[in-house]
């Protein structure tokens, strides 16, 4: 009686079994089937490697511990700026300095330009009386000359004696004499200028060279103040130094692990602080039968495995899977193994959604 039950329960197991596969096979149900409809990832944080930029020093200080939110801009961690302040202090102290050079040497060239300006006016002056002296002069020798030439028609007359001749050519040699005098000493005040009626239309040498022996001084000045932008320029650079010797956090994030502590030196550029940020991922891989149905910038619909929360990702990257991912499927229904695409979805922040959590996606 009891090997005849058990044989009973044993063929309707093995019937149940065998109906079992045939609705699989007839109704897509398989684990391959659900497996290629189906994908889930790991919700990853990415994370970044924090270091101070281009600058180095020794570590004074650690404002965040490890586990801690941080947001942007919160400080992380400091160095000692001693170093940087004294450059600072010199590099400031050395453009004051050039500061008044620049002031000193541009009020030196408006006084080269002002003591130009008057002597000019001074010369043409000197100039306007040189000429009213030469014009004496001329009227002088003229009348010598006059009076000379009446002494002699007297002389041959016997109306005068001979030494009033002589006094008379001797006053017209002085008036000659002095007339080449005055005459000479205009010359020398044109300098080879030209003469002309119009003296403040003259342009004397001597003035020209005065005007560009300051313009020579102005050109010292703005050598001076291109020094002086070379020196703000880097005296910029030691702030923005200065600045980076303060290391803050570039995005929202937890502290992950500190790789540098206080009193140790610290290379420019070294990694000091891991941190994970809130941008999370997951990676999926899908076969290139689903391939065309999808592109990188599509926003996908996502849910949490656990809870079944409703989310929305966006593919960021769709590519090529390593070989490892290939879909290798059976050959019982005919079907050939398939080349897997790598698809990464981000998630934007949500609450009680955390790195590590299961998301699952629905392929088309």
């Amino acid at each position: 009686m009891k090997k005849e039950k058990a044989k009973k329960f044993t063929l309707i197991f093995i019937g149940i079994m065998i109906l079992s596969g045939i609705l699989l096979m007839y109704s897509g149900n398989d684990a391959l089937v659900l497996a290629t409809e189906r994908k889930e990832g790991i919700l990853t944080a990415e994370q970044v490697k924090v270091s101070f930029e281009s600058v180095g020093g020794r570590l004074i200080k650690e404002g965040v511990q490890e586990a801690q939110q941080v947001k942007k801009g919160d400080v992380l961690m400091v160095l000692d700026s001693s170093d940087v302040d004294l450059s600072i202090a010199q590099m400031e102290a050395q453009i004051a300095q050039l500061d008044a050079q620049i002031k000193s040497a541009t009020g030196g060239v408006a006084i080269s330009y002002a003591q130009a300006n008057t002597d000019e006016q001074q010369s043409f002056r000197q100039i306007d009386q040189q000429k009213a002296a030469v014009s004496a002069a001329e009227a002088t020798y003229a009348n010598s000359q006059v009076n000379y030439n009446r002494m002699t028609g007297l002389l041959a007359s016997g109306a005068v004696a001979q030494q009033e001749v002589d006094n008379a050519q001797l006053a017209m040699d002085v008036a000659a004499a002095s007339l080449s005098q005055q005459r000479e000493n205009l010359a020398k005040l044109l300098a080879g200028t030209s003469y002309s009626d119009n003296t403040d239309a003259l342009n004397l040498p001597t003035i020209a060279i005065q005007r560009q022996t300051a313009t020579n001084k102005m050109n010292d000045v703005e050598a001076l103040v291109q020094q002086k932008k070379s020196m703000e320029a880097q005296l910029k650079n030691l702030q923005l130094n200065k600045e980076r010797l303060t290391l803050r956090a570039p995005e929202d994030g937890k502290i992950l692990k500190i790789l540098a502590k206080e009193g140790e030196i610290v290379a420019p550029n070294t990694p000091v602080i891991l941190m994970e940020t809130t941008r999370c991922y997951f990676d999926i891989y899908i076969s290139e039968e689903n391939l065309g149905d999808y592109k990188e910038g599509d926003n996908i619909p996502v849910e949490t495995v656990a809870t079944g929360q409703k989310l929305e990702g966006n593919i960021r990257i769709l590519t090529k899977a390593p070989g490892f991912a290939d879909l290798k499927m059976t050959r019982e229904k005919g079907q050939s193994d398939l080349t897997a695409f790598q698809m990464r979805i981000y998630l934007e922040p949500q609450e009680k959604i955390v790195p590590g959590m299961t998301m699952g996606v629905n392929l088309k």
